[in-house]
């Protein structure tokens, strides 16, 4: 076994390997940017090294500065986590030729399975079922339009150097294939500096089904069942489990021996995943997808349910070892689920979120792989996933259970989350039932929404910025007190919905003579907008109409964080004056919705544009967003150029207005 290995990523997945090594009494290195300097993976190594700016090209996915980094260490071997650089054949060949070993598959096999044309035909080769489609070394555009021409719609464009939904579009109609061609292959160009794409039938009530497969290099290949992938959003898994709730140890012995079958007919050696697509309502009747060649995001399930060390047996195939066990070796036993915690704003179409974290809690009772703590800074440079829950147990009903109780839990504060849209998902009818595929979360769009925060904490925050007086005196005294009884006390505050007017005033029953203020209920009369009332707190409870609930608040400077029950966590303080340049731009200004880097400007001074036509790209966190005219009008600046770094709400495009169009 190894003494030294170097992780050649960031995050949870490093901190994730970095707890099996400190297991086996592995050294472990870490590798970092200046943007992950003194993040929790650098601290939680046994040492760490600097491997170039933020940008991920000038430092994960610089080959030459990881192999270096890891030569300098000292390490015999190179965990490559996934992401970055995890399937790059060039990388691993590159730690071959410097005497490391590369904790994955060889290069030929990466090299083979991870191109996705190539892969399609060792999965027929191997007797596994495939889509109907069209691939070839180097496809031009085209011949795929004229190949579109003649088949069943819907199609799927896929990049063929990649995976992680990268370089995915759904095509359903005819007219929108250029413009999706040119997005997957700018995608795909950008995740994978490989700009191919190939084009098979897309199967709309599918699932996503995947096996788990393990092979040395002594000829032992294994599978550890299968996982169910299906909750998806654009092309990336939301919530994943182990078993399928759908395939039965019939179902689960064909797929295993199909995906063995690939593994072993391609010399694979290491942990790798086969991803299978199969009908929605015929999970008998599937079509292989992939190979992802290297530890999966959701392998923790498989973990859960076979009580095996996936990150250990990658590192024991690697140094040679046996794998130890057979087919009839492998149980599985319970369920479970597994949620993925993203930076992002599912209230706001899901843009990509950042800042600082101000407050974090973690549930207890259920697994959680996090890369983030108190403090941490999210920024724009990576994957938008900052942690993920595993919740084991018996059975799915009460897998299911414990992860809603645990992200009820869970406290995030500062960035955006999708925890609230999380538990709402979770509490679907169809997500209990099991009845999934991969177009259900988009389907249901809207109707998978969490509680609406009740115009009452906003008077709530304001009575936290007020604070308690700081003793019995009347003169300390922060409630508006008048010899006649309280005043009302009012403040404009931003929160999540915008601006709002509130008032609040102390309720003079509560100011009892000598109840020291940390246990005395505090009553609170309250206005915000169109909405009146009373309310209580009571230590963590608030009473609102005779119902009383637990709420969590939070002080980050002059604004208060509130969270409560299964509610998107709310922010207020105190509002600002609007901004006076955006105001002088007035209703003909396009904002970025948004931070990140402007990827094309398509826009310039005096064009016409009609609405709906794509003036600005922006990318963030690996996501692109076309930012689109509002109305058909003229073009009268443009506030960015390519490569700019924008903040949200930053004004990107000005369109003239009536007048200045008239004139």
């Amino acid at each position: 076994m190894f003494s030294r290995v170097l992780i050649a990523n960031r995050g949870e997945i490093a901190l994730r390997v970095e707890r099996t090594l400190r297991r086996l009494g592995i050294e472990s290195v870490a590798v970092y940017s200046d943007g992950d300097a003194g993040a929790p993976h650098v601290r939680g190594a046994d040492r760490a090294l600097r491997i170039g700016p933020t940008p991920a090209q000038r430092s994960y996915l610089d080959v030459e500065r990881v192999v270096e980094a890891a030569l300098r260490s000292g390490a015999e071997a190179v965990h490559p986590g996934y992401g970055f650089l995890s399937e790059n054949p060039e990388f691993a060949r590159a730690c071959a030729d410097a005497g490391l070993t590369f904790v994955g598959p060889g290069p030929e096999a990466m090299e083979l399975l991870g191109d996705k044309v190539a892969a399609k035909d060792a999965a027929a080769a191997a007797g596994v079922p495939i889509l109907s489609g069209l691939s070839g070394e180097r496809l031009g555009d085209e011949e795929i339009v004229e190949w579109a021409a003649g088949a069943e719609l819907p199609l799927l464009l896929k990049a063929a150097a990649g995976g992680g939904g990268k370089g995915m579009r759904v095509v359903t109609d005819l007219g929108d294939l250029p413009e999706a061609l040119a997005a997957a292959r700018r995608e795909a160009l950008g995740a994978f500096g490989d700009d191919r794409l190939l084009v098979e039938r897309y199967l709309e009530a599918s699932r996503h089904i995947e096996v788990q497969v393990l092979a040395d290099s002594h000829g032992a290949a294994v599978h550890l069942g299968e996982r169910e992938c299906s909750l998806q959003r654009r092309h990336q898994k939301v919530v994943e489990e182990s078993p399928s709730p759908v395939v039965d140890p019939e179902l689960r012995e064909r797929m295993g021996a199909a995906a063995v079958a690939l593994a072993r007919s391609c010399g694979y050696v290491n942990a790798g995943t086969v991803e299978l697509i199969a009908e929605r309502d015929d999970p008998g009747a599937f079509f292989f997808l992939e190979v992802n060649t290297r530890l999966q995001v959701e392998h923790p399930v498989t973990e859960a349910v076979s009580d095996l060390d996936l990150v250990e047996l990658q590192l024991r195939i690697a140094a040679g070892e046996p794998l130890g066990f057979g087919q009839e070796d492998v149980r599985l036993d319970g369920h479970a689920i597994e949620a993925r915690l993203y930076a992002e704003d599912a209230a706001h179409g899901f843009l990509p979120s950042a800042g600082r974290v101000v407050a974090y809690h973690e549930p207890a009772g259920v697994r959680v792989d996090s890369g983030i703590e108190t403090g941490t800074e999210v920024g724009l440079d990576y994957d938008p996933m900052l942690a993920k829950l595993i919740a084991h147990a018996p059975d799915r009903a009460t897998a299911l259970s414990r992860l809603e109780s645990a992200l009820a839990e869970l406290v995030v504060l500062g960035p955006t989350t999708n925890a609230a849209y999380l538990r709402a998902l979770l509490a679907r009818p169809e997500v209990r039932a099991g009845a999934l595929d991969t177009g259900l979360i988009e389907r249901l769009g809207a109707a998978i929404a969490p509680p609406v925060q009740e115009p009452v904490l906003a008077a709530v925050a304001l009575a936290e910025l007020l604070g308690p007086a700081p003793s019995d005196d009347p003169w300390d005294a922060r409630d508006g007190w008048r010899q006649s009884g309280p005043a009302w006390a009012r403040a404009r505050l931003a929160g999540p919905e915008g601006e709002l007017e509130v008032a609040i005033r102390r309720d003079p029953v509560a100011l009892v003579p000598g109840m020291r203020e940390e246990v005395r209920p505090r009553r609170w009369g309250w206005s915000a907008g169109e909405d009146s009332g009373a309310f209580a707190i009571e230590g963590e409870m608030l009473t609102v109409a005779g119902e009383s609930r637990r709420i969590a608040m939070h002080r980050d400077g002059n604004a208060i964080w509130l969270v409560d029950g299964a509610a998107q966590p709310a922010r207020f303080d105190l509002a600002e004056q609007a901004n006076a340049a955006a105001g002088a731009v007035g209703g003909g200004s396009l904002e970025a919705p948004m931070p990140g880097v402007v990827i094309d400007v398509r826009s310039e001074p005096g064009a016409e544009v009609a609405e709906g036509d794509v003036l600005v790209v922006l990318e963030s966190m690996k996501m692109e967003l076309s930012i689109q005219s509002p109305r058909d009008g003229a073009v009268a600046e443009v506030l960015v150029a390519l490569g700019d770094q924008v903040a949200r709400g930053q004004i990107l495009v000005a369109l003239a207005s009536g007048e200045e169009e008239a004139g």
